[in-house]
């Protein structure tokens, strides 16, 4: 069940981080880690981010809600910080 959660949630982080050309750089157990302005520099690069992890915050909402139906009630407590 772990698997199915990390793989669902970085699958969606992976399609945030392409819509907004950041760069991910990898993930390490259930940290997700990526980068913009990198390796092509960009003037918007802290900008960029603020939006990743904003969409990040909401799509993680819409997950929880979904995967607790899938993989039962103690997923509603997953939580994101940024």
């Amino acid at each position: 069940q772990v698997f199915t959660l990390l793989e669902t949630v970085y699958h969606a982080f992976d399609k945030i981080s392409a819509k907004h050309c950041v760069f991910k750089v990898e993930t390490i157990g259930d940290c997700y880690v990526a980068v913009s302005g990198c390796p092509d520099p960009r003037k918007d690069h802290a900008v960029v981010m603020g939006r990743v992890a904003s969409d990040c915050v909401y799509k993680m909402g819409i997950l929880t809600k979904r995967l607790e139906r899938a993989l039962g009630p103690d997923t509603g407590d997953l939580n994101i910080r940024i």
